[in-house]
């Protein structure tokens, strides 16, 4: 699975991979990398570890060290420690430099202990934290402490490291003109791990697999069984009575029929299949979904295989490049859709739906990119990362959406429906408030939600605090949940609007389906208030930033699903009965 993640990053126009292989000899150099530094109520706002007032070791000369795609948009910063460690040698505590405190530093520091910053380092590609100081409250006024000592435990099985336990100590106060010496030390334990399972410290199966999680799964299960059900009822009862009724209509002579009492969905026949209102944003739309969908399964199915949090900015790097490998699947569902809507500016479609969700990431991106750069944050984008970015999007994500376009506007281009449609729009008669569209695309977005709001918790979890999300199984069994409660949504909540005979279902499917993004935007208002401690303008804008993609790429994606399953059901009905 190293060298399938190796391929992906390599094809995405990604930095060349590091070929380290995690072995040692004895006395071998191991680089320590230090990383970032950030508050502990908010782990994505970071910064440099030498923003602060620390000091690197007399080390200079270090090992080859790569950085990817994925750890840059990450916000990874790794610089060299410049401590000398070797490879099964003890190392007895040692002074990295000893550092006198001016008022900026003082300062600087003081700020970090009061918002109780964190580091993380990297030894052997292991990730460990710890705290730059503490508060002693025990004393009036509360004094500021700093830890100057870092004490790493290292355990080893034969040549590979295996376990790593980070104590630090030498608490000082901190004040202008201190004088602080930095010290740390090394000690070298045999161990038992095994290396394939060496991460295993950092997973947390009581939080991911608790009964709790489990009783969400079977909980979505049974709203599945039950929505199926539900829709069964409605292919078999209703519209068993609906067929009935229509062919007795059918056999009455035009006088009868005339006076007859005439309603429901087969009334809208001349118009179900009307192009929906603005054909090349819908088709876009449509297109961007199924791309989204694609590459939601293919990277949840390789980071179930892969364990991909052992690496990191492997996942976000893999997902960039599945996304962009998976831009024909755009091409082709929103190239054809459109054709079959007769649409004439297939360029512009196919431009939109190339860049309908990018152009939203980047948007955001860049807004938060000016802020990440104004408080200095390491989570400033790189321009030269920006430059990869640009070039993936317009030489590989362009051209293979244009494939795709061309593909499906010539092998599915052609519509194909049951009915003709009238060449003038039938009227909209009146309905009851409950069957308005907007009501009913409020409503579908409900039990979709419901079937992933237990997941959501664990999600957010994973990225806005300090858990690592390994549970792939549950969130693609989560998927495909989500994927039966919309579709089953969408074609109750849509038969509903054609008996009512108005057949604008296009629109109203995949509006109601992607509802659930709104439910789950507001979802995470409540997590950011009352789940999290961040505050200030970078962790708001960042936060509520980038849970807006997050929504909207749920939103493009559910919607879709909708749509189709809807299409699928609405194209069988008008089949089944015989139009004249």
């Amino acid at each position: 699975m190293r060298v399938l993640i190796s391929l992906l990053l390599l094809s995405s126009l990604l930095v060349e991979a590091d070929e380290h292989d995690h072995l040692y000899e004895v006395d071998e150099e191991v680089v320590l990398w230090m990383n970032t530094v950030g508050p502990y109520s908010n782990r994505q706002e970071t910064y440099t570890y030498f923003s602060l007032p620390f000091c690197k070791g007399d080390k200079k000369e270090i090992g080859h060290y790569h950085e990817t795609m994925g750890e840059s948009l990450l916000g990874v910063e790794l610089e060299f420690s410049g401590l000398d460690i070797k490879f099964r040698t003890n190392t007895k505590k040692t002074v990295v430099c000893q550092k006198k405190l001016t008022e900026t530093d003082y300062k600087t520091l003081l700020y970090a202990i009061q918002n109780s910053y964190y580091y993380q380092m990297y030894l052997d590609d292991m990730p460990i934290w710890g705290m730059v100081g503490e508060i002693d409250n025990s004393v009036s006024p509360p004094t500021y402490k700093l830890y100057t000592h870092k004490r790493l435990d290292i355990g080893y099985n034969d040549k590979q490291v295996v376990d790593i336990n980070l104590t630090t100590d030498g608490r000082v106060d901190i004040r202008p003109g201190a004088e602080l010496t930095f010290t740390y030390e090394v000690q070298w334990t045999k161990s038992e791990i095994d290396f394939t399972k060496r991460f295993d410290k950092y997973l947390d199966p009581s939080f991911f697999q608790h009964r709790i999680h489990w009783f969400s799964i079977f909980n979505s299960f049974m709203m599945v069984v039950f929505l199926v059900g539900l829709v069964w009822m409605i292919l078999v009862r209703t519209l068993r009575k609906d067929y009935a009724r229509y062919q007795k209509e059918d056999s009455l002579d035009d006088l009868d029929a005339d006076l007859g009492d005439e309603y429901g969905w087969k009334q809208v026949h001349g118009d179900v299949f009307r192009p929906p209102s603005l054909p090349l944003l819908f088709s876009s739309c449509i297109g961007a979904g199924y791309h989204v969908f694609t590459v939601a399964v293919i990277t949840t199915i390789l980071a179930i295989v892969g364990e991909f949090y052992t690496e990191r900015g492997s996942l976000l790097s893999a997902a960039i490049f599945v996304y962009a490998a998976c831009s024909p699947v755009n091409g082709y569902a929103g190239g054809s859709m459109y054709a079959r809507f007769g649409g004439r500016h297939w360029i512009k479609q196919m431009l939109l739906g190339a860049f309908l969700l990018p152009s939203m990431v980047c948007g955001v991106a860049f807004l938060i990119n000016f802020i990440a750069i104004y408080y200095h944050a390491s989570r400033a984008i790189p321009f030269t990362i920006m430059l990869a970015v640009t070039a993936i999007c317009l030489f590989v994500i362009l051209p293979l959406t244009l494939v795709g376009t061309v593909i499906g506007r010539n092998m599915a281009g052609t519509a194909d429906y049951p009915c003709r449609v009238n060449a003038v729009p039938r009227p909209i008669p009146d309905k009851k408030w409950f069957v308005q569209p907007w009501l009913i695309t409020l409503a579908g977005g409900v039990l979709p939600f419901g079937s992933i709001f237990i997941e959501m918790y664990f999600i957010f979890t994973s990225f806005w605090a300090y858990k690592i999300y390994y549970v792939y199984g549950f969130m693609l069994l989560v998927t495909i949940i989500l994927s039966i409660v919309t579709v089953c949504v969408t074609i109750v909540c849509s038969y509903f609007l054609l008996n009512a005979e108005d057949y604008r279902w296009r629109w109203t499917s995949f509006a109601c389906g992607a509802s659930t993004s709104f439910y789950v935007y507001m979802y995470s208002m409540y997590y950011f208030f009352f789940k999290t401690k961040m505050y200030g303008l970078f962790q708001t804008v960042f936060y509520f930033g980038y849970m807006g993609i997050f929504a909207a790429a749920l939103g493009l994606m559910t919607g879709t699903i909708g749509y189709v399953g809807t299409a699928k059901f609405v194209r069988k009905i008008y089949q089944t009965v015989k139009i004249d």
